[in-house]
């Protein structure tokens, strides 16, 4: 087991099966994309495999702390892809950008409080190299009805 996954299972999380399309939605794209030392995630939900783990809209169906949970629950996918593409977590130097969208009601600003709970899982588990540059970005929709979803650039080994 590599530091991060020990790291991983201290913090008593469980990587979810990796992120994929629900039956009958085609999937044209990659969820990890490396060119030079930089992998390129695509948008992940709060998802286990084909599986979506929360629904809904922050500020109306759920609330900061659930939409929180649900961006942890992004995290989590975001990591299994990695560890599905590169074997090992730790090949994944430090993180560089991230970018989170949350499906939330009109007005509603309290968006980085949500991603915080993307930002607070990779830097318990990175430390310094978790730090990452953000933006947190308020939406009226995102696929599937899901709360939150989360893309990142990370550099790699």
């Amino acid at each position: 087991m590599d530091l991060i996954e020990r790291r991983l299972s201290e913090l008593g999380a469980v990587l979810p099966s990796p992120i994929a399309a629900p039956p009958g939605v085609a999937q044209r794209l990659e969820f990890v994309t490396v060119a030079g030392p930089l992998a390129y995630l695509s948008g992940h939900g709060p998802a286990d495999g084909p599986r979506r783990l929360a629904r809904g809209k922050v500020g109306a169906d759920l609330t900061v702390e659930e939409g929180r949970a649900a961006a942890r629950q992004c995290a989590l996918a975001a990591l299994a892809s990695l560890k599905r593409e590169f074997g090992e977590l730790s090949r994944v130097r430090r993180w560089i950008k991230v970018t989170g969208y949350v499906n939330c009601t009109p007005g509603f600003e309290q968006t980085p409080a949500v991603v915080n709970g993307f930002s607070d899982l990779v830097c318990d588990l990175w430390g310094d190299a978790g730090r990452h540059a953000r933006s947190a970005i308020g939406v009226c929709a995102l696929p599937f009805a899901v709360p939150v979803e989360v893309e990142a650039i990370v550099e790699i080994a």
